[in-house]
């Protein structure tokens, strides 16, 4: 199936299709699901080349940012999606005296503030 019909079948160009299979963007499980449903694969067959690292002593799926193990990622702050999702949403912010003040007030927030 080429990606333009795959994208067809999913409501998405093709340019995004090659966004993912690149690793460029990430893919939601239910997109995924999707995939999987329209390949006519298991969702497993998307995880079948990953490191083995990146799973864990009971042989289930462990996801991240990068391939390195889950301890690792929850040590590193900076690795974790939600800081990925805060760094986002913050550039988002247009006006760049609001951004400041959204950095003065999280440093308050975590009890950092530079007076």
């Amino acid at each position: 199936m080429s990606q333009e019909k795959l994208g067809d079948a999913v409501g998405l160009t093709f340019q995004q299709i090659q966004k993912y299979e690149r690793g460029a963007n990430r893919i939601g499980a239910s997109r995924l699901y999707m995939f999987s449903r329209i390949l006519d694969v298991p969702v497993a067959y998307f995880f079948e080349e990953l490191p083995s690292q990146i799973r864990s002593h009971e042989g289930q799926m462990e996801i991240g940012l990068s391939d390195q193990p889950q301890e690792a990622l929850e040590r590193d702050p900076m690795a974790r999606r939600e800081t990925l999702e805060l760094v986002r949403a913050y550039y988002a912010v247009g006006n760049p005296k609001v951004r400041r003040r959204i950095v003065d007030l999280v440093r308050s927030l975590g009890g950092d503030e530079e007076e």
